[in-house]
C-alpha cells in the first residue's frame, strides 16, 4: 500500500468490524509486529488524505491480522466508519533498519540512473517477490517504459535516500528490451 500519508508510515489497513465493541481487524503492513507493543496512539488517514488520531485501547493477533480497539469507538457502527483507512505512525518512528536496508516509501520517487550518468527514470514501486525485490523504474523519456532492476548489491552499488540517487551498475541485457 503506497499512498502518499504525508510524513506517515502505514502499519495497517483496517479491513472490517469485529464483534460488538467496536474492534477492528486491519492487515498488517509492517514486517515489524512487535511495533505494536507500548504503541498509545496513532493517526488513521482517509483515502483522501485527511487524518485522524486515535488511541488504541488494546490490540492482539489473529492469523496474520491485528486486531484493534480504539478509545471511543465502542460499536459496530463506529467501527464501521474507519474501515478502509491506513493505520500510521509518524516516519520518526518508524523501526530503524540495519546499514543497507530500506523501507519501500524511502526508495520510491529515487532518481535512477546508470554509473555512467544515463538517466533511466524513477522508482514507482518496490515489487516483491520470491526472491530479489525489484524495483519499477519508470522512464522519464520513452513514456509508459518501465524498467525492472533488481534490489541487490551487485546492481543497485549506490543508494542514497537522502538525496533520492540510486546509481546502478546493470549487468549485460538488464535495460535492453
Amino acid at each position: 500500500m503506497s499512498a502518499d500519508t504525508g510524513g506517515f508510515v502505514a502499519i495497517a489497513f483496517t479491513v472490517r468490524p469485529r464483534g460488538l465493541r467496536g474492534e477492528l481487524v486491519a492487515d498488517m503492513l509492517t514486517d515489524f509486529p512487535e511495533r505494536f507493543e507500548g504503541l498509545k496512539k496513532v493517526t488513521l488517514v482517509k483515502p483522501d488524505g485527511k487524518t485522524e488520531e486515535l488511541k488504541i485501547e488494546e490490540f492482539w493477533f489473529q492469523k496474520n491480522r491485528v486486531v484493534l480497539k480504539f478509545a471511543g469507538v465502542d460499536s459496530v457502527e463506529a467501527a464501521q466508519a474507519l474501515v478502509g483507512r491506513q493505520v500510521c505512525v509518524p516516519e520518526s518512528e518508524a523501526v530503524h533498519l540495519e546499514e543497507g536496508e530500506f523501507y519501500d516509501w524511502e526508495l520510491e520517487g529515487c532518481a535512477v540512473s546508470t554509473l555512467e550518468g544515463k538517466r533511466l527514470g524513477l522508482v514507482r514501486e518496490v515489487m516483491r517477490t520470491s526472491g530479489t525485490e525489484l524495483l519499477v523504474v519508470t522512464d522519464g523519456e520513452e513514456k509508459g517504459k518501465d524498467h525492472l532492476i533488481p534490489f541487490a548489491e551487485t546492481i543497485c552499488v549506490e543508494v542514497d535516500i537522502e538525496n533520492k540517487i540510486i546509481r546502478i551498475d546493470p549487468p549485460d541485457g538488464l535495460l535492453e528490451f
